[in-house]
């Protein structure tokens, strides 16, 4: 086995109540128990026993006792303990209204540091499954970060994102919702987000390093921990 294979580290919110780890070039490697996010354009391997499975492109699962056989990089995420979890703002979490100032002020959504795990390649069409295959492959700079919000928090509609992104649902129940207008009674799409699922990428491609998503938002059904992915275009 290569010295390059199996590279982990602890991603930059983990701590007492989650565990996430980052492993790079993942061979053979055994996973006790917890959300495994496939964070690159190739599929991932994995099997607990004689029939090997695939977990698509920027994909997670569930795995208990068993083996990523092959992948390019992935995040293992995990919680330890739910008591006093929303105690995160005396955590270094952030409350998202002290960096947008227009942000509801009743609003209980907080952000964790941000980690730059390193670089991926893909074609935003291919990301966006507006093509199977990407032909026009470009550089992105991946960024992970946590978010929580209790129990039947609007976390806000909003349409503007310089990067690309997807979610993976840590802990509770949530959704991710598309909008016509940035009012609620003008719901359209209702995506279930229950925990270990990364749901399919909102927006669409408008031109060179532009996306255009529709109006939406996350809804925390329940206290909820999800996973921010977010992909931005280097130069």
């Amino acid at each position: 086995m290569s010295a390059s294979n199996n590279k982990t580290r602890d991603l930059a919110f983990a701590d007492d109540f989650i565990q996430a780890v980052l492993v790079d070039n993942p061979r053979d490697y055994k996973v006790e128990d917890g959300i495994v996010v496939n964070l690159s354009a190739k599929p991932m391997i994995t099997t607990g026993g004689k029939v090997a499975a695939i977990v698509p492109a920027w994909k997670s699962t569930i795995l208990r006792g068993a083996t990523i056989v092959e992948a390019e990089r992935a995040a293992i995420l995990k919680m330890r303990k739910l008591t006093n979890l929303g105690g995160v703002v005396f955590r270094g979490w952030d409350w998202l209204g002290n960096r947008i100032k227009s942000f509801p002020r009743d609003t209980p959504l907080y952000i964790s540091a941000q980690d730059t795990v390193g670089e991926v390649t893909t074609d935003p069409l291919a990301f966006t499954n507006e093509k199977p295959t990407g032909t026009a492959a470009q550089r992105f700079t991946l960024k992970l970060n946590l978010w929580w919000s209790p129990g039947t928090t609007d976390c806000f509609i909003h349409n503007e994102h310089p990067f690309l992104e997807v979610h993976t649902q840590i802990h509770g129940l949530g959704r991710m919702q598309k909008f016509h207008e940035r009012r609620e009674e003008t719901l359209y799409e209702d995506v279930l987000m229950p925990v270990g699922y990364t749901h399919d990428p909102f927006c669409r491609v408008a031109g060179p390093n532009q996306w255009e998503y529709p109006w939406h938002r996350y809804y925390a059904d329940t206290d909820s921990v999800w996973l921010a992915i977010e992909l931005h275009p280097v130069g």
